[in-house]
């Protein structure tokens, strides 16, 4: 899909259909910031729409990967003051994620579960194709055993966000946002894969 704000009245709709939903968020950010030149809906900001709307079942929001720079000294404050858990990129370095999985697996339960993933989540050697890159972001193999350990879940919806392929004249920011959007269609629940 789009940028980030497209998140916003997918979720509004799950949320008048399910009730406040769990939430799977791979980003490089929070996207819980308030304002950006005036405007309160933007791509930094549709998980604090969502908050304030009550879109969200707080206690089971995990936001994986986040990185990058920041104007505030405690950029996460937010996110853990509305009970969101917060796995910053430098957590998921150099390892598998497959443990953190089980424990995210837990927290969702049986009850209603939307992943939205921002393709900046993973590290620009991989993804470039994107308008906000950080670096030192998660791999590949992350992003795979982040969505297959999601297999399970109750998942009413799913987005892959942020691909700009004219940032990437590789091609390869889409190839692995399409690979990774097949993936997530392999996770719902009822699709059988071999």
């Amino acid at each position: 899909g789009g940028d980030h704000t497209i998140t916003y009245p997918i979720l509004q709709a799950l949320a008048a259909k399910h009730g406040p939903v769990g939430l799977v968020h791979v980003d490089a950010h929070t996207d819980t910031g308030d304002t950006a030149l005036g405007e309160k809906i933007y791509h930094g900001s549709p998980f604090r729409r969502c908050v304030e709307e009550r879109l969200l079942d707080r206690g089971r929001v995990v936001q994986i990967g986040i990185r990058g720079s920041s104007y505030d000294p405690d950029p996460y404050q937010y996110c853990r003051e509305q009970g969101f858990r917060v796995v910053p990129a430098e957590e998921c370095w150099m390892k598998s994620l497959e443990p953190l999985m089980r424990e995210v697996r837990a927290q969702m339960g049986d009850k209603p579960v939307y992943i939205s993933f921002d393709i900046d989540a993973l590290d620009p050697a991989y993804a470039p194709g994107t308008g906000t890159p950080e670096i030192a972001g998660l791999t590949p193999a992350q992003a795979l055993e982040i969505i297959r350990g999601c297999r399970g879940l109750n998942i009413v919806g799913c987005d892959l966000v942020e691909v700009a392929p004219m940032y990437d004249v590789s091609g390869n920011t889409a190839l692995l946002g399409a690979n990774l959007l097949f993936e997530m269609l392999c996770v719902l629940p009822g699709v059988k894969t071999l």
